[in-house]
């Protein structure tokens, strides 16, 4: 039963009167001129004709009932549907914090105001849903059959995902609600031309895990764009994997508990119910009947033992680390580190939190943090390892608020050591140093250039130079600024505006830079850069971060269906990421899939690593 947002109607007067005035919507009848029903409120576009008006007598079949919550309410579908394609034949009747005084099955007829809710605000730039608020409703009769439900199929969803507002584009995307629905074209048009009508799914891969509000995500495309491990491939901007679809369940869980799903599961036969749009964004069946679940045996990867000769470099959020988390998950990380990753000589975390947690205090200090992770490794039959880092400057980082989170160093002394070099701090920006003709630091570990403006908000990366086997090795460990504020693939702007990206292509900018400057000193430096860059493997951060041949983005050289380390509504993604300059030797990189695809997890990323030979 997936939470929603409280909501009451929207006003939303001047919208339509700029699509009537644009020609995109026909002003309708007065709705006492004559009878109203559910595909005349819909419209065939994003926003009903009679948006803010009363509607009286609106016929309709309860199809189901959401019991729980602050937006209880049923949902209404008309079982004379008429030949429009655009128009919607179901409708969410919201009854605020009341459960209805319906049975489904019920032949109503509801009076009300019609009203658009956008879940988290219209400044949030989700689509909106179509609703009835303020309702009143007459039983005429009860026991009807209900509507069949739409079937969700790899021929009922187009491949092209939305279509495109006039003078849409990244950075200046422009609002699809006035445009017609062409649900035979656009998956997004499919979609919400169904909008409060059942539809279903057969026999459907789990693409996206359970999550902690019981819901998943499937997908009605299973020959589509899949990962080895079968999840949906987000492998480029246009090509957002239309089937995607999340579910949550109406049914109660004394009744039927929600599945606990990994991908590669499956719901087989058949998951129905009427197609809402969820509060987090993404159209969400909400099933009054699901599938069985099929365990696909998703097995947790372990990747292999670095040789005598070659370092191994690993990188991993742990996602908000700190001593107020359980120690539970301390042992997992631990034994991912240990036994799935094999002991990584050198590891770069991220998402280390100060030592009380989200706390919002003067502290920054890391060190019980660190203390707590590594005695946890040696627990778990690990090495000693030491780590490295630098405190930032209170609340100046981003992430939780109070957790002043930073990227780190972990390292296994018994294998590689440490060149400290004093004099880093939250401030002071470390420079390239030039001994002889071998590039080193001013600092070590140091930041760098933590006061341009590109790092506000955001953490700041962190050099640190290694020695292995006589050789020196300088790390870059990073933690890029989030996605937080962009528009999400299945916006109402069209295409949607990635707002987040020109912080983090100036950040990888700054770390292009700094690589350049070591490598003008030397070009044989061994030069690695890892870390959560949150952005993918074509994106823009990082043509920018490896501009110039500087650095080669390792994932770019897995077959294209293992190139993913995260799981976001069901599209399977690269965030993390490990570089290398040229002298980096025969760079062996793995993934090691151990979180993103499951339901219980460690952390929210797969930790990943490099072999190499300096």
């Amino acid at each position: 039963m997936s939470p929603r947002a409280p909501r009451g109607p929207a006003t939303i007067t001047a919208v339509v009167a700029a699509a009537l005035a644009a020609g995109l919507l026909i002003a309708p009848q007065s709705a006492s001129a004559a009878e109203v029903r559910i595909h005349d409120i819909q419209g065939s576009t994003r926003i009903s004709p009679f948006a803010d008006q009363q509607v009286s007598g609106v016929p309709g079949t309860v199809t189901a009932i959401r019991a729980f919550g602050s937006a209880r309410g049923f949902w209404l579908q008309d079982p004379h549907p008429d030949r429009d394609r655009a128009t919607s034949e179901g409708i969410f009747v919201h009854t605020g914090s009341t459960t209805p005084s319906v049975a489904v099955g019920d032949a109503v007829r509801v009076s009300g105001t019609v009203g658009e809710h956008y879940p988290g605000g219209t400044g949030a730039g989700l689509q909106s849903v179509t609703e009835l608020t303020r309702a009143t409703w007459t039983v005429e009769s009860s026991g009807n059959a209900l509507p069949a439900a739409f079937a969700l199929t790899p021929s009922a969803v187009p491949d092209r995902y939305a279509p495109a507002a006039p003078g849409g584009g990244s950075g200046n995307s422009g609002n699809i609600e006035g445009l017609r629905l062409r649900p035979n074209s656009y998956a997004l048009d499919r979609y919400e031309s169904l909008e409060g009508m059942r539809v279903s799914v057969k026999d459907a891969p789990v693409v996206g895990p359970t999550s902690a509000y019981h819901d998943l995500w499937v997908t009605a495309e299973p020959g589509h764009s899949r990962t080895a491990r079968d999840g949906a491939l987000y492998s480029s901007y246009g090509d957002p994997n239309s089937g995607r679809v999340k579910v949550g369940s109406l049914i109660p869980f004394t009744q039927r508990p929600f599945p606990v799903a990994d991908v590669g599961d499956k719901l087989t036969g058949t998951t129905e119910g009427p197609l809402d749009y969820d509060s987090f964004g993404g159209y969400e069946i909400q099933a009054t009947a699901l599938g069985q679940l099929a365990d696909g045996n998703l097995a947790r990867e372990t990747t292999r033992k670095q040789q005598a000769d070659e370092l191994s470099i690993a990188t991993y959020n742990v996602e908000n680390l700190s001593p107020k988390t359980a120690q539970t998950k301390f042992d997992r990380l631990a034994s991912g580190l240990v036994r799935n990753l094999a002991t990584p000589d050198i590891v770069t975390l991220e998402e280390v939190q100060d030592d009380n947690g989200p706390t919002n205090d003067a502290v920054t200090s890391a060190g019980q943090t660190l203390k707590k992770l590594t005695d946890a490794i040696a627990a778990a039959g690990g090495p000693a390892y030491e780590w490295r880092q630098i405190d930032p400057a209170d609340d100046q980082d981003g992430g939780q608020p109070g957790g002043n989170i930073r990227v780190a160093f972990l390292f296994n002394p018994a294998r590689v050591s440490f060149t400290d070099v004093a004099g880093g701090d939250a401030t002071t920006p470390v420079r390239v140093t030039d001994d002889h003709s071998k590039a080193g630091l001013s600092a070590s570990p140091g930041r760098i250039d933590p006061a341009n403006p590109v790092w506000k908000g955001s953490r700041k990366p962190l050099a640190g130079q290694f020695s292995f086997r006589g050789r020196p090795v300088l790390v870059i460990a990073n933690h890029f600024n989030s996605k937080g504020g962009d528009q999400g693939l299945d916006s109402r702007f069209q295409p949607p505006a990635r707002r987040s990206e020109t912080q983090r292509t100036g950040q990888a900018g700054v770390v292009n830079a700094f690589v350049k400057k070591l490598l003008a000193v030397d070009p044989s430096a061994r030069v690695v850069v890892v870390g959560d860059l949150n952005d993918y493997q074509f994106s823009p951060a990082l043509a920018d971060l490896t501009a110039g041949g500087v650095l080669t983005d390792l994932v770019t050289a897995l077959p294209e269906n293992e190139r993913y380390g995260y799981v976001y509504n069901g599209n399977s993604q690269v965030l993390d990421h490990i570089l290398t300059s040229r002298a980096v030797r025969r760079p062996d990189y793995d993934i090691v899939h151990i979180n993103a695809e499951f339901a219980d997890q460690s952390s929210d990323h797969d930790p990943q690593i490099a072999r190499v030979k300096p």
